[in-house]
């Protein structure tokens, strides 16, 4: 679970973005990095029973900076108001598909899938949902699947064509057009701060193994 403390340092810190209010509170925001950190090692446990994978990994391979990269943004606000871990095979900077946690009061989520793969890993994705259809078929239209994720995978990035190679009457054409494959689910803050977060937590990231591990066949 996290502590309400967390949320209420991000709260905080989305009304005093800037460096001088951050250095004031530092200490909270010291206080909030290591719950997100045992919060990352529990996840790391708990996923890890069941992908082993995701078992080896540390805390810090996981989970992300506070300081925003503000270098090509006119956002230059110097911090990210959320606090961020994804597991996956090789850690938070690998390419491979995984479980991806977002906290942020009012706004947390978590997702499972590959967002934005490089153009190499699309093209091998898109051609192991082509030759494997009918497996990529069962396990985004399972019951289990869909009422867990209930909007299906993300269309926010989608092609208004086919990609090169494939027809439009391809039976997969729907998802041989997106160009990221993740799922969402969101969480509020009352279930953040329970004590069945991770178990609930977890038992979505183990609906979503069999759909990373799809993703990750891909080469």
């Amino acid at each position: 679970m996290i502590q309400k403390a967390t949320l209420q340092f991000l709260t905080e810190l989305k009304k005093h973005n800037d460096k001088e209010w951050f250095d004031a509170n530092r200490k909270k925001y010291e206080s909030a990095k290591d719950d997100i950190q045992q919060l990352t090692q529990q996840l790391i446990d708990a996923i890890g029973a069941f992908d082993s994978n995701i078992a080896v990994l540390q805390p810090k391979e996981c989970t992300f900076r506070i300081n925003r990269d503000v270098r090509f943004s006119k956002n230059k606000a110097p911090y990210k108001t959320n606090m961020a871990a994804y597991f996956a095979k090789g850690g938070k900077k690998s390419t491979n598909a995984g479980y991806y946690l977002h906290i942020e009061p009012g706004a947390s989520f978590l997702a499972a899938g590959c967002w934005g793969p490089e153009p190499a890993k699309l093209a091998a994705i898109r051609q192991e949902i082509d030759y494997n259809f009918s497996d990529w078929n069962k396990l985004v239209t399972s019951k289990t699947f869909t009422q867990t994720f209930k909007n299906g995978l993300s269309q926010e990035q989608v092609l208004l064509r086919p990609p090169k190679g494939y027809d439009e009457h391809n039976l997969a054409i729907q998802y041989l057009k997106l160009k990221g494959f993740i799922v969402t689910q969101t969480l509020d803050d009352a279930l953040l701060t329970s004590t069945t977060m991770v178990k609930e937590i977890t038992k979505m990231f183990k609906v979503a193994q069999p759909f990373v591990d799809f993703l990750n066949t891909a080469e």
